[in-house]
């Protein structure tokens, strides 16, 4: 294999131990730093044109690509971000670059002396550390749900943060989305109890509040398609007829707009819209 393929198999991104251990010698490097077919950073770096700019960053800082960066790159759910969050070790100095936040606090996981990204469990606990609470827990969550860590393996670890171990009591597996996990935590903000992916009329609702209030969450890409947006109107109509509620909010509504979404909620159980008629 040559240079250019290992390191594209590497994500674009080696310490140059790693490269002689593989085989490669500095001539063999030197010359394709000659062409221009790689670069190097910080000495013993070597980059492909193709390396994730969050992992050359990482290599700029002497760094691991973590929190939000990291979850993104695992298929995480995050919310909307461009900077890029690196880990990196106590003695680093700051930096004053546009889009770049470092995180000093060490997590609980071990990782490799050359690591480009931080383990699933330290990129958890700088989510916890660094987000709200909200979007912490929808990212813990979003972990879970992919199969990525048990809820059973996140209460075990010693966590060295306080809101890290709240997250870990919290975290479930029942969101089949991130704004299903936002969801439940307003309401539980507000003292209302939600039970989540509650089979009716032969398919799962996102929550039921009580026994007659569906709610119903569209994500960012909901309803791209008419045959979507069909679907769920009748949906919505044979839970009506059978004497449901159903309430239905979007991603800007649960992002951006959580008053009004806490607010309808109250109205619609102050009405009485969640008992059995």
């Amino acid at each position: 294999m040559d240079l250019l393929s290992w390191l594209a198999a590497h994500d674009g991104v080696a310490h140059t131990s790693d490269l002689y251990r593989a085989g490669f010698s500095k001539h063999v490097i030197a010359i394709a730093e000659r062409r221009g077919d790689v670069t190097r950073v910080r000495r013993s770096w070597i980059l492909s044109p193709e390396a994730a700019p969050p992992r050359v960053h990482a290599a700029r800082f002497g760094g691991r690509v973590t929190c939000v960066t990291q979850a993104k790159a695992l298929g995480l759910w995050v919310p909307e971000s461009t900077e890029v969050h690196l880990s990196v070790g106590p003695k680093s100095s700051g930096t004053d670059e546009p889009g770049v936040r470092l995180h000093w606090a060490k997590g609980p996981a071990p990782f490799a002396p050359r690591a480009i990204a931080d383990p699933l469990i330290n990129v958890l606990f700088q989510v916890a550390r660094c987000q709200s609470p909200e979007h912490a827990l929808t990212i813990w969550e979003s972990a879970v749900r992919k199969g990525l860590i048990g809820t059973e393996v996140l209460r075990r670890v010693a966590w060295r943060s306080t809101r890290a171990r709240r997250l870990a009591g919290a975290t479930g597996a029942l969101s089949d989305s991130g704004l299903e996990t936002i969801f439940v935590e307003l309401m539980r903000q507000i003292g209302v109890h939600v039970r989540q992916q509650v089979w009716i009329d032969g398919r799962p609702v996102d929550a039921l509040i009580g026994e007659r209030l569906v709610i119903q969450l569209d994500g960012f890409a909901h309803h791209s398609r008419p045959e979507d947006r069909r679907r769920d109107i009748r949906a919505d109509a044979r839970l009506m007829l059978r004497g449901y509620t159903v309430l239905r909010f979007d991603y800007a509504q649960i992002m951006f707009d959580r008053a009004f979404v806490q607010e309808t909620v109250r109205v619609a159980i102050a009405q009485g819209l969640h008992q059995r008629r």
